[in-house]
């Protein structure tokens, strides 16, 4: 007989797919290793269900009419709640062995036990099982609670993942059973992943075919159902991964994280569950994976599970504390990190980690914000007032035009302060302990030779679940292997910790806005949430502002019990929806419908409770009287810091109350066509003044049709001139002859661009989108005259934008006001339409200007480079500018977010018309208001900024009853240096009688301020916005004067501690 020899020779791909078979999930079950993964089964003993009505607690769900169902059977609709009764027997013959649960309702699921949530379920992330026991002993019976959510892990778009909801959408139970667990054929297939998967990414290396040698003897070892063999073979990979890499191999710290958008393609309310599914699952592996770290953001969400689940929240702490669950992020909620205002910034901080120092004794050192559509050029500075100096995300991976040229550099702000900010390499926080990813992950990292370390994210993300048994075991093979790079489980502290060591001074800088080249829709999606966003910001402002005041004159009154009470709680309550709504796919406008209609109760909500804390905050500021027969005296109150003198609306009451007394002319009065009347009057800055109507108008508010049928308005400021479809042909000074609209166009040119991008639908607006302009020129009505002066001058028109949509306008020019502007009320219903408005501007320039948090970023205006050209669309908030040397012309705006400016076309987005996620995105009646302003010098001397505050924060009228008919006029904080802005005055958080006041250099220059309070302050000082005091820094408080001189750099921004 011949000789057998002892080798075959070997293919390299039937061997590596010899080897992936033996752990095949679909192929040779009945014969490989995973067919012995759950090696006995038998079936739940009863099975009860019960059809909540509601997103119920265990305490109520318990207690309802549970009936007997069955595996197959179907449960719904979407976003319904069914819970399970399970009664189960595990045959005596499984003692020793590990008993799992086994379920699978093609959804989320929580299991419960004694009112605890114990584990989330989800077949999307792979987490299907439960551990009844690990070695069953004498107890042989169990009892649980499953509450099964009729959602899947992304919701349940009808037909695509983002695609709106399946309304009608059931969920089958495929699957509800015990199992044993072979913990040893479950180290075997985690083992044939590393090596089968290190032969294939590296078969032209030597370490590769090691690998593969490895892998087909473990294969040709195991017998299966021989234990002993299961042993021996595993002990083959053990020796390949105790092979170790060099000292000067690239680490990766892998970080586990959940990453639950709080809001998205589900619900608020179905996130707090989402919450306990993914919280509940990672304290499970903590109790299995003592290496294993947990990064964790959004208080919020640590708020919500403390609420409702707290037996979780116990657990939650207790890991907390031993450095393995790990807060991050400082914020309340993941933001969006373009469009709220430098205020909301600064709130979402200031509560995030007020709720982070108060639950879990520190404050966080990493902002962490891996998913958002951009980031602004003033986080920077925001973040190094905070107390964070570093930053994670990944987001500007999905750019579509531009690789940005790192992972690990110094980001800097407008005003030069920077963060060390890394992007994981791997360009995604849901890596999943494959070694194709950390393959990946050095080979992307483009900051070698600088740094030597990268961050690893890992774990289902957007719908939270998070890590698994399956990533863990993985991870840990890969620690040290010869031929990849190190793996070592780290919380990001010790990541930066090290790079700051080792690498800081190596670093590149990278200066200005972080911009994502994709998702710019989003800075238009969801028009009505955005408008809500603008005005609850600023209507917090004057809350906190006049409650501020009242506080102190209250403190300074010394009027004991019938003090004024500073509302703190409710504020803080109603900034948190503020805030919550600002989470980075609500605000954007990229969540499903249900969404919507949750943040609008919201905003109503800040709407109508903010409402009586302004009066009484006013009422006690003016020391209004209860009782007598006096009359009620009309007051104008001012937030601004500058003197303003506007057009205001009143009643006929407040007409003849302003008059009592008077004796002076007659006021200059005109009735609006909507009966209210109209004056105009002035306010001091930041207080409030008896409404006194002006009596004569040096220059008043004129108003003709001319003879080719345009039309002009006129105050002495600006002219300008409108024809039919009240676009402008003409905007200029008087006297001048330059015309500030480009020759042969129009302003306030309405145009519609077709809007279809490649997937996102209401993420993406395309670069050939440009290529579909089309002007709105149809007019259903003719421009004509409507207000003729001396006040208000107005002119109506309105334009058929398609057989479903038009567009009414009027066109306002006040007495006194440097801006034309345009009220605007759109009848939409388009299907992936874009409507904008265009002001070509009769200006050369290379650079146009965007008002950004807390001062203003340039953006080129030509398309010289890939980067220039990426930037097709930004975004802006309150007012953007195009200038050139001594001339200019601004655009205004009360809720718009979107821009662009290409050569001397500057364009404000208005409405958009996605169909994904939310199919009646923007539908409906919109109404908003821009206004244009023509400037000579630069913007900031003109008054741009401050005539954005005034567009967005108008003076405000009230009634009072005062103890004398004499008012007196207030102002309480003036400002002698015009670029730096008072931005807000709130009670501190943690001290009693101290005010917290907010300023910013906006000009983006060196300059000196004298700030002058006009209540009663005993000292001030300097503070981060934290609200913590910053002992370096002294200014000199003069008490007789009230005021202190304060020196500020470009865009600096400013919190002074105000004692009262």
């Amino acid at each position: 007989m011949a000789n057998v020899p002892g080798y075959v020779l070997k293919n390299s791909r039937t061997t590596r797919e010899r080897a992936e078979k033996f752990i095949s999930k679909i192929y040779f079950t009945d014969c490989n290793l995973f067919g012995k993964l759950y090696p006995k089964e038998c079936p739940i003993t009863a099975l009860r269900h019960f059809a909540a009505p509601g997103r119920i607690p265990y305490s109520e769900a318990v207690k309802g009419d549970f009936k007997e169902t069955k595996v197959g059977n179907s449960f719904g609709p979407l976003w319904s709640t069914h819970w399970f009764d399970l009664s189960m027997d595990v045959p005596a013959d499984w003692i020793g062995e590990e008993v799992r649960l086994i379920w699978d309702s093609q959804s989320e699921a929580l299991i419960w036990k004694d009112g605890v949530p114990l584990q989330g379920l989800s077949p999307e992330s792979k987490r299907t099982d439960f551990v009844l026991t690990k070695s069953l002993k004498d107890q042989t019976k169990y009892r649980l609670y499953v509450e099964m959510a009729c959602n899947g892990l992304f919701g349940g778009g009808l037909n695509g993942q983002i695609n709106p909801p399946d309304n009608n959408k059931h969920f089958t139970l495929q699957t509800a059973k015990l199992a044993t667990y072979d913990r040893d054929v479950a180290a075997l297939i985690h083992d044939l992943e590393i090596l089968t998967d290190m032969a294939k990414l590296l078969e032209n290396d030597n370490r590769g075919y090691q690998a593969l040698f490895a892998a087909n003897s473990i294969v040709n070892t195991v017998v299966i159902g021989d234990r002993e063999t299961y042993h021996r073979a595993h002990q083959i990979a053990v020796e390949f991964f105790s092979e170790q890499n060099s000292p000067n191999q690239h680490v990766i710290s892998a970080v586990g994280n959940c990453h639950i958008d709080t809001a998205w393609l589900w619900t608020y309310d179905e996130t707090k569950r989402k919450c306990a599914r993914s919280f509940t699952s990672t304290i499970r592996l903590m109790e299995e994976y003592p290496d294993f770290k947990f990064a964790c953001s959004q208080a919020q969400q640590f708020e919500w599970t403390k609420q409702l689940y707290p037996a979780l929240y116990s657990d939650m702490k207790k890991y907390i504390a031993a450095g393995r669950f790990i807060p991050v992020g400082g914020t309340w909620v993941e933001m969006d990190g373009n469009i709220p205002s430098g205020e909301a910034f600064a709130r979402q901080f200031l509560l995030g980690q007020k709720f982070f120092q108060k639950e879990f004794g520190k404050p966080c050192t990493e902002f962490w914000l891996p998913d958002t559509f951009g980031y602004s050029a003033q986080l920077p500075q925001i973040l190094k007032l905070c107390g964070i100096s570093r930053f994670v995300t990944q987001k500007l991976s999905w750019s579509l035009v531009n690789k940005f040229p790192h992972h690990t550099f110094w980001w800097s702000g407008i005003d030069g302060s920077r963060v060390l900010t890394h992007f994981p390499p791997g360009n995604t926080y849901g890596m999943k302990g494959h070694v194709d990813e950390v393959l990946r992950t050095l080979t992307n990292f483009q900051d070698k030779g600088r740094s030597n370390s990268s961050l690893y994210l890992f774990g289902y993300g957007d719908g939270g679940q998070g890590p698994t048994e399956d990533m863990l075991e993985r991870l840990n093979r890969m620690k040290d292997i010869d031929g990849l790079p190190k793996v070592k489980m780290a919380t990001p502290d010790e990541f930066f910790t090290e790079v700051e060591a080792n690498d800081s001074k190596k670093l590149c800088h990278w200066m200005g806005e972080l911009y994502l080249e994709i998702h710019n829709g989003t800075y238009t999606t969801q028009a009505e949430t955005k408008k809500f966003n603008r005005f609850c910001e600023l209507l917090m402002r004057e809350v906190e502002i006049f409650s501020s005041l009242s506080l102190a004159e209250s403190v300074a009154r010394n009027v004991g019990p019938n003090a004024f009470k500073y509302p703190a709680e409710e504020i803080r309550r109603l900034w948190k929806s503020v805030l919550l709504n600002q989470f980075h796919d609500v605000l954007p406008g990229s969540s499903i419908n249900l969404v919507y209609k949750d943040a609008v109760v919201l905003y109503k909500d800040v709407v109508d409770s903010s409402s009586p804390l302004l009066t009484k905050a006013l009422q006690t500021l003016v020391q209004t009287q209860t009782s007598g027969d006096a009359k009620a005296i009309p007051l104008v109150a001012n937030s601004c810091s500058w003197k303003r003198t506007k057009v205001v609306e009143i009643s006929a009451d407040q007409l003849t109350a302003a008059l009592v007394n008077r004796a002076t002319e007659p006021p200059v009065t005109q009735q609006d066509f909507t009966g209210k009347t109209l004056v105009i009057t002035s306010a001091p800055s930041v207080g409030f003044a008896p409404l006194e109507p002006l009596s004569s108008l040096v220059n008043p508010v004129t108003v003709e049709k001319l003879s080719n049928g345009n039309i002009r308005l006129q105050n002495g400021l600006i002219e300008a001139v409108v024809d039919d479809c009240g676009r402008l042909t003409e905007l200029r000074f008087p006297g001048s002859k330059k015309n500030a609209v480009a020759p042969g166009l129009y302003g306030n040119q309405l145009v519609l661009f077709d809007d279809v991008p490649l997937y996102w639908d209401a993420w993406d607006v395309m670069d050939y989108h440009l290529e579909t302009r089309r002007p709105v020129e149809d007019v259903f009505e003719k421009a004509k005259i409507v207000l003729e002066g001396p006040l208000r001058a107005s002119v109506e028109v309105s334009l058929k934008i398609s057989d479903a949509s038009y567009v009414k306008q009027l066109i306002v020019l006040d007495a006194h006001s440097p801006c034309l502007a345009f009220n605007t009320e759109v009848h939409w219903h388009e299907n992936h339409k874009f409507l904008k408005v265009e002001f070509p501007v009769n200006v050369v320039a290379a650079l146009a200007t965007y008002e950004i948090q807390y001062g203003y970023l340039q953006r080129p205006t030509h398309f010289n480079t890939s980067w220039d050209w990426a930037r097709f669309e930004v975004c802006g908030h309150k007012w953007a500018d195009l200038s050139e040397y001594d001339w200019g012309v601004a655009v205004l705006n009360d809720s718009k977010y979107g821009w662009s400016c290409i050569n001397n076309i500057l364009r404000l987005s208005l409405l958009r018309s996605p169909k994904a996620p939310d199919e009646a995105a923007d539908m409906g009646i919109q109404k908003f208001t821009y206004a244009v302003m023509p400037h000579k010098g630069v913007f900031q001397d003109a008054g741009v900024i401050q005539e954005a505050y005034n567009l967005n924060c108008p003076l405000r009228i009230d009634s009072f009853v005062l103890p004398d008919t004499s008012a007196v006029s207030r102002s309480f904080v003036e400002v002698d240096s015009p670029s730096v802005i008072f931005e807000a005055l709130k009670l501190a958080e943690d001290a009693e009688n101290v005010l917290v006041g907010r300023f910013y250099e906006a000009y983006g220059g060196h300059t000196t301020a004298n700030i002058r309070f006009g209540f009663p302050v005993k000292n001030v000082k300097l503070c981060n916005l934290l609200e913590n005091p910053i002992a370096e820094a002294v200014i000199t408080f003069c008490p007789t004067s009230k005021s202190v001189e304060i020196s500020f750099s470009p865009f600096q921004i400013i919190s002074l501690l105000i004692s009262i």
